[in-house]
């Protein structure tokens, strides 16, 4: 991994981009609007409009590429520049992390309510979800953190005093979206864990960490509780009825699965489809065979997300590059386990395969993010 004392001088900067990782995201992206057709023709057949998730996702898509490739062809290293005053200078980075700060309180006061939350800010024609700004956000901020005083993460204090920062941005989220500030602070704590050279401490955290959960999920909103209740008993669960069909469909896919656009149990049966519960859909369709590839996709996309991070020219990049992978691991990681009722039922999208607008958009700008890494790796 690069260290701190790498000077930006001696970096030259290339057109080539990363053209695996190109592939592999265009590839996964794609594959997600062909699933969000499948899983949601029925739903949109009901407004009479069959293609109107296709259409909604592809244009949120097509803005996302324009994105992703307008921030590749930036240096990222703007993040970490001075764009304030002499005495009270901030970064892009202190500016992205304020700007979530604002917007994480905003939500609360003014946001759109949906299934008893408030996660929406809508201005005008526009709607979007502040927590996944924060998620970029984190990236930038943590990453500027470690570029400026790596060492200090080698010790517990120094871990805290990172964490302090994050701690306000956390606890906003959690108020109306425990999932998401469950994402932010793994994204805290596996770049901070990535960046220590000494990493015994981060065991005491894990345990704290899963003692705060279990409080806050004990003690907080009785609805938490029950979701607990409904992961144990999804058997005989009156509200068991989304993960129950879920499993009924990752059953009856069988090995090879029913066919692309056969799937029984999107017809109705699991609520909204074509969001959280799609990889349900992808194993009654395609299979055990067909889930395992697109998980291999994405380790695909993980190990070349890897590759220009160890290869990156300076700290700062390697630890964009890790932020960026810890969010879409640990994303990819918990709407498997919800699917297949390992874990707690939680809202977390499958990134670049679940049908939504602000995910999506925010996921192609971390690509663009890690691309403009690659963009300056110094070709031997």
């Amino acid at each position: 991994m690069p260290g701190t004392g790498r000077q930006r001088k001696s970096v030259k900067t290339f057109t080539q981009y990363d053209y695996m990782l190109l592939f592999m995201t265009t590839g996964i992206a794609l594959f997600g609007v062909l699933m969000i057709y499948s899983a949601g023709y029925y739903t949109a057949s009901v407004f009479n409009a069959p293609f109107r998730f296709v259409k909604q996702q592809l244009s949120g898509l097509g803005i996302g590429f324009i994105l992703m490739f307008a921030i590749s062809k930036l240096d990222y290293q703007m993040f970490i520049q001075k764009i304030a005053g002499k005495k009270y200078s901030l970064s892009m980075s202190h500016i992205a992390y304020i700007t979530a700060i604002v917007l994480q309180t905003a939500v609360l006061f003014i946001g759109e309510e949906y299934n008893g939350a408030k996660r929406w800010i809508k201005i005008g024609p526009v709607q979007f979800q502040p927590s996944e700004i924060s998620k970029i956000a984190a990236i930038l901020f943590i990453s500027y953190a470690v570029y400026k005083n790596r060492k200090a993460l080698d010790s517990f204090l120094g871990f805290l005093s990172v964490m302090a920062y994050m701690m306000p941005l956390i606890v906003l989220i959690a108020k109306e979206n425990l999932s998401s500030a469950i994402i932010v602070g793994g994204i805290s704590i596996g770049m901070c864990f990535v960046a220590s050279n000494k990493k015994g401490y981060f065991v005491a955290c894990a345990l704290i960490l899963v003692g705060v959960i279990v409080l806050y999920i004990v003690f907080g909103d009785p609805f938490r509780m029950e979701r607990i209740q409904i992961w144990l008993n999804v058997e005989t669960h009156p509200k068991a009825h989304q993960i129950k069909q879920g499993l009924y469909a990752v059953a009856s896919g069988g090995l090879f699965g029913k066919g692309l656009g056969q799937s029984m149990q999107k017809l109705g049966f699991i609520p909204e489809a074509y969001n959280d519960m799609i990889f349900a859909v992808i194993c009654e369709e395609l299979g055990i065979v067909g889930a395992a590839l697109v998980i291999l996709a994405f380790l695909v996309l993980f190990w070349r997300i890897v590759v220009i991070a160890c290869h990156a020219p300076d700290i700062f990049g390697t630890m964009l590059c890790v932020g960026v992978m810890v969010q879409l691991a640990i994303q990819v990681v918990i709407n498997v386990a919800v699917v297949t009722n390992s874990i707690p039922s939680t809202g977390i999208p499958l990134p670049f395969i679940s049908y939504g607008g602000t995910s999506e958009l925010i996921i192609m700008a971390e690509m663009g993010l890690v691309l403009g890494v690659s963009r300056q790796i110094k070709q031997k």
